[in-house]
């Protein structure tokens, strides 16, 4: 028994019409994208700073631990949801999900939240860095976190600058899903020879 850690493309009768490969790739490397992120962020919950000079204290342990790692886990769970946009499973809901197992995925119902959630993402995790250490952000102007040592700061901007890819890669993968589902199937038929002609 071997172990596969990366997944081959899924075959053509996974989905409807086969989506792109670029689209396959992205969706397969969002998880991986916020990964260092999450990983970055866990010793925030034990009140270990990661270098961070800052002048508020840290929450108790009882709401730091559950928040720190819920909002991991909900980053990397949101990212796995994206793999639906290039799987079958977001084309006909799984057998096990009450009330809608096994229907069709109307198209819309997939789109319209995978936009307007990488809309939301991509103005939340974007700013433009201004002079004196301030970023300007949909929250307005805001300071930097000053850091006690300049590897601490590289660490970290590895780590979390990924994240500024996940709402256009999701806006991404949810433009290739529309298109892919909109499109008629192809059926392996001859086109139908015009009429009159």
């Amino acid at each position: 028994m071997s172990l596969k850690i990366l997944h081959p493309p899924p075959p053509v009768s996974d989905t409807e019409r086969p989506p792109p490969r670029w689209a396959i790739r992205l969706a397969y490397a969002l998880p991986l994208l916020l990964l260092p992120s999450c990983l970055w962020r866990l010793p925030f919950a034990l009140h270990f700073e990661m270098g961070q000079i800052q002048d508020v204290g840290m929450p108790p342990y009882w709401v730091s631990v559950p928040y720190v790692l819920g909002l991991s886990v909900l980053t990397e769970a949101t990212a796995i949801l994206a793999i639906g946009l290039v799987r079958g499973w977001g084309e006909v809901a799984p057998g096990w999900m009450p009330l809608i197992g096994g229907r069709r995925v109307r198209p819309l119902a997939a789109v319209v939240p995978a936009v307007v959630g990488g809309l939301v993402l991509t103005v939340l995790f974007t700013d433009l860095p201004l002079s004196d250490g301030r970023r300007l952000t949909v929250y307005g102007v805001v300071d930097t976190v000053d850091y006690s040592h300049d590897a601490w700061e590289a660490l970290a901007t590895v780590c979390v600058a990924p994240t500024s890819l996940w709402g256009p890669v999701t806006i991404a993968l949810a433009l290739a899903y529309h298109r892919r589902r909109r499109a008629t199937p192809h059926t392996g038929g001859c086109p139908a020879a015009p009429a009159g002609g």
